[in-house]
């Protein structure tokens, strides 16, 4: 059965704690079994003739080509805009260009710098608008990450989760969906680069123990299910990267910090990765990591997200 969401008021997804735990759960099955559809070669099209528009203000690989063709799969067609060749690089109010995009296809994901722009876009548009990445949230690559996580290990409620490095966009997620979800992370940042607890809950008191906080990234590490990380300089902050480089010298995932970790943890990173940088060659490309299938699943997850943002709970 399928129950539509209200045209009226469209269901945005610009953070991760704009779900609800049961929310979560549905969208994680429903990826399971579009995966299974999918490499069983099996058509399932249930957004044919729905269009998405993609926005990008930040270049973009892993984000491009998994809505692409994940909207493509799900029987549907895209349109991909970019600040340099459309009006949005050209002055127009961001509230005028939400609505004219907005009356023309039936879904918007948007890629920018400031949260503010995507919350801006979003309080003017007909249609339900995802976040592809922010400078502060980045809930659709959390999203794939828990779908793999499930995948290999099952629940990660109850689980330790080790982030180790900026506390960037990423970081920020991680938290709101530990505290959405049941689990905790370890935070390990240097001095400078912490996360910003406020804006990561929104200046709301989070779920006791959903984070701990670590000046030794190994300690970060002890006991955990996952370690993860990201690269030291994301877009936008280049300018930094020689005194990042210098800052988060001893924040490399290298075999140690694994091996602290449980004998079954798994890695992961967002990618692109640089080697001997934020994670050892012997780590991202050893047996404890599965960050092909944690890029795979960006697609497999956010089809899942598309097809309840349009549809609802299917079935």
């Amino acid at each position: 059965m399928t129950s539509a969401m209200p045209s009226s008021s469209p269901r945005h997804y610009l953070q991760f704690s704009d779900f609800t735990a049961a929310e979560y759960a549905h969208i994680f099955a429903r990826a399971l079994d579009i995966k299974r559809k999918f490499k069983a070669f099996e058509k399932y099209q249930p957004l044919n003739d729905r269009t998405l528009a993609m926005i990008f203000e930040k270049a973009s690989t892993r984000t491009r080509v998994s809505f692409e063709a994940g909207m493509y799969q799900l029987g549907g067609s895209f349109v991909h805009l970019t600040t340099e060749g459309s009006q949005l690089g050209r002055s127009e109010p961001i509230n005028d260009s939400a609505e004219v995009i907005s009356r023309r296809v039936d879904l918007v994901m948007i890629r920018t710098f400031e949260q503010t722009k995507i919350e801006d876009f979003a309080a003017d548009s007909r249609v339900p608008v995802i976040n592809g990445l922010t400078n502060e949230f980045h809930p659709c690559q959390i999203l794939a990450d828990i779908f793999t996580f499930i995948e290999h290990r099952g629940s990660i409620a109850g689980k330790v989760v080790a982030w180790v490095g900026d506390g960037n966009n990423m970081a920020n997620t991680w938290l709101q969906a530990a505290d959405l979800l049941g689990f905790t992370v370890h935070v390990s940042t240097p001095n400078g680069y912490e996360v910003d607890e406020k804006l990561a809950f929104g200046g709301r008191t989070a779920r006791a123990g959903c984070y701990k906080i670590f000046s030794n990234p190994k300690e970060a590490c002890q006991g955990a299910h996952l370690v993860t990380t990201d690269v030291w300089t994301s877009m936008g902050y280049e300018a930094e990267n020689e005194e990042r480089r210098k800052a988060f010298a001893n924040w490399c995932v290298d075999v140690d910090m694994m091996a602290a970790a449980q004998p079954d943890a798994l890695f992961m990173h967002c990618l692109p990765a640089h080697r001997g940088e934020e994670v050892q060659a012997e780590v991202i490309d050893g047996p404890q990591s599965v960050v092909w299938d944690e890029a795979e699943n960006r697609m497999h997850a956010q089809k899942a997200l598309m097809e309840y943002l349009l549809l609802g709970r299917q079935a």
